[in-house]
């Protein structure tokens, strides 16, 4: 948690917000998609879910791939804990449906399902859109499909097993490119840049990559700076807890570090729930 705290005094000094920006289309993005204040009615039936999640003392086996957790927590938990620590805040669920709502992805993939509350996000933006969502524990994946039930989206398909082998050959089976993908599968260096590539081959240039906790560990840190170079990438935006990737062609390769508005609130408070 302490290197998130010093990561983020560092992301404080560098960043910055809509004042100055040049790029019509970064700022169009920041001012009315990143910090869009109004609401959706779909929120409500995520964070209703949400909230019977966090009063759940249902004890389930998690099986974890990737990086683990903060909390070192065991693997027989509780729903209302992993909802508590594990599961996307209701800021970052909010802003990923906005960005599908903006975009309006047809083919939408998620690496780490979770309980379901950041699928429902992406998939209740845009019901003509494909979830494709790959999660690597059965009992994690069985709870995220009640949450499906529960938020009436229908339009998610839920792929198990560990990333390292369903990754790839899910992707094939695609009928369609990758238009919006959101990364939170595996919290590590090599396993990260594998997973951006695999999704490389299977995006357009009007592909948008959306990665979690880039500044999670010095290791997230590596990673996002080598997809920034990345040749294929000409515009990144760090929001310091996740991260914005583009492919356009006439797009000059440009980077941007703007602030979320509150995220001094935001990181205070996922401290309280780390350190519960």
């Amino acid at each position: 948690m302490f290197f998130q705290i010093f990561s983020y005094l560092r992301f404080l000094l560098s960043s910055g917000n809509a004042h100055g920006l040049h790029s019509p289309f970064v700022f169009g993005l920041y001012a009315h998609v990143v910090n869009h204040y109004g609401h959706f009615a779909a929120y409500d039936a995520v964070e209703n879910r949400r909230t019977e999640l966090l009063h759940d003392a249902t004890t389930i086996q998690v099986r974890d791939f990737g990086a683990g957790s903060h909390t070192k927590a065991g693997r027989v938990r509780q729903l209302r804990d992993i909802a508590r620590t594990a599961a996307k805040p209701p800021k970052l669920g909010k802003l990923l449906f906005r960005l599908v709502n903006h975009f309006q992805p047809r083919t939408i993939v998620e690496l780490g399902t979770s309980l379901g509350l950041t699928t429902a996000y992406l998939a209740a933006a845009d019901s003509r859109a494909h979830v494709l969502t790959f999660e690597g524990c059965p009992a994690t994946a069985e709870v995220a499909r009640a949450t499906f039930k529960a938020t009436r989206v229908h339009n998610v398909e839920v792929i198990e097993g560990n990333l390292d082998d369903t990754l790839g050959p899910g992707l094939v089976a695609l009928p369609a490119p990758v238009d919006f993908a959101f990364f939170d599968g595996n919290h590590r260096y090599e396993p990260t840049l594998r997973y951006f590539e695999q999704m490389n081959q299977h995006r357009t240039e009007h592909s948008v990559f959306v990665l979690d906790d880039i500044h999670w560990s010095e290791e997230m840190e590596r990673a996002w700076a080598v997809i920034q170079q990345h040749p294929d990438v000409t515009l990144t935006i760090d929001l310091f807890f996740i991260g914005l990737v583009f492919f356009r062609r006439n797009q000059p390769k440009q980077h941007f570090a703007l602030r979320f508005d509150n995220l001094i609130d935001k990181l205070l408070e996922r401290t309280r729930r780390l350190s519960a």
